[in-house]
């Protein structure tokens, strides 16, 4: 990965599989130690003091922390399995670039400034998303996090010790989040949004709530080919009508709702199955919305069951109310971009929400926040299609680059 100020240049090959063309940079591994070794380094050839906290999130500063009312800004490097190269690294990039930009403008820098690349973002591999940013937060406790466990057994402390961290360190870090007087990331967009509004740059208003809610349609195994249709308490038939619920329910409520993971017992081909587990992950621009969805899946599917003949029990896995980013910062960045003479030939930057989750949210219960979206035309995320212009990504480092400018310097 290279940051350069003329034209961003985004060049990830860290972590790269040369199978799918998709980003396997999952924490605690190879590829996350490179991309740790790649931040610090650009951290330190620009004289920036280097800093690994507690929790293992990297923070580059400009200035001296001690002082606080700090601007930060920052993302991630990890990755989702054969993810993007713009998820998360634009954001990182993008910061060291609009620091050089901030230079070549010769600012003069009035509050601390400080880059972060949060660790474990998107939960890859222990399946819980935004693991250093929730700790440092106090939003997942130490016990919690020592219960983390990847496929193949290992814990989360057991992996940030053979990377060579000591995992007895991590929790809560408040001391460390007060120096911060707004955090504001910059994060390719998760949407076709901006591509149909024709602008490069957006400013997001809120994260939707979301939850995991996990369906076990339990019914009866048998052999495929001798047991009698009318005889057969088949829990696929009622898993197969829940995932059409879910999307007729979807589509009335202006939502989304997706089964995107599925597990069979025996898991055979000749055989009817006996337990149908999947995982139903839904998202809408309010609560009310939200539950409206779920409620209507959970109906359909127990009125499934029932004709079926199967058994069905649903457990909430996991949920995130609405996060809405602070609106005096969210103003604050609206005025700056719309400067130079915008607002008067009647040019706004657009606000708009997104369905997915980032550090930024789980910040914005501790610290003022805010979030800058840049143009992803086809709408495509956690894909190796995940694709940005680079005219597009030169908007957004100009456009975090003014707005540092505007929170940070005279």
């Amino acid at each position: 990965m290279v940051a350069a100020r003329d034209g961003l240049e985004l060049r990830t090959v860290l972590g790269r599989s040369s199978a799918s063309g998709g980003y396997r940079r999952f924490a605690w591994t190879g590829a996350d130690a490179d991309c740790r070794a790649w931040f610090r380094a650009q951290a330190e050839s620009r004289g920036l003091r280097y800093e690994l906290d507690r929790n293992g999130n990297q923070w580059a500063w400009l200035g001296d922390p001690a002082e606080g009312d700090a601007v930060v800004t920052g993302s991630h490097l990890d990755s989702v399995p054969d993810g993007g190269a713009f998820d998360g690294p634009l954001g990182v990039v993008s910061s060291f670039a609009a620091l050089d930009e901030l230079r070549a403008r010769q600012a003069e820098f009035t509050r601390p400034l400080a880059i972060v690349n949060f660790g474990d973002e998107e939960g890859a591999r222990f399946g819980l998303a935004c693991v250093g940013s929730r700790l440092a937060a106090g939003q997942l406790t130490v016990e919690q996090a020592h219960r983390l466990t990847d496929g193949d057994g290992i814990t989360l402390p057991q992996a940030m010790e053979r990377a060579g961290y000591d995992p007895d360190t991590i929790g809560p870090d408040p001391e460390r989040l007060a120096r911060i007087g707004a955090f504001v990331e910059l994060h390719v967009e998760q949407g076709r949004a901006l591509d149909l509004s024709g602008d490069q740059v957006g400013i997001a208003s809120a994260i939707w709530p979301h939850g995991r809610w996990r369906f076990d349609f339990r019914g009866e195994a048998n052999h495929a080919g001798t047991t009698r249709l009318v005889d057969r308490r088949d829990p696929m038939l009622s898993y197969a009508e829940t995932v059409l619920a879910a999307r007729r329910e979807a589509q009335l409520a202006g939502a989304v709702a997706t089964f995107g993971k599925i597990s069979v017992e025996p898991n055979g081909v000749n055989a009817i199955p006996s337990l149908v587990r999947g995982w139903l992950d839904s998202r809408a621009a309010d609560q009310a919305t939200l539950d409206t969805v779920v409620t209507g899946v959970e109906k359909a599917a127990r009125e499934y069951a029932e004709a079926q003949g199967v058994e069905l029990d649903v457990v909430r896995e996991s949920f995130t109310p609405v996060v809405e980013f602070e609106h005096a910062l969210r103003d604050e960045l609206a005025r700056i971009l719309g400067k130079d003479g915008k607002e008067a030939a009647g040019l706004t930057v657009p606000v708009l929400g997104t369905g997915a989750g980032h550090d930024a949210g789980i910040l914005s219960g501790t610290v003022p926040t805010a979030m800058l979206f840049v143009r992803n035309p086809t709408g495509v995320s956690h894909s190796p299609a995940e694709y940005a212009a680079e005219d597009d990504c030169v908007a957004g480092v100009t456009a975090l680059a003014d707005v540092l400018e505007g929170l940070a310097c005279r």
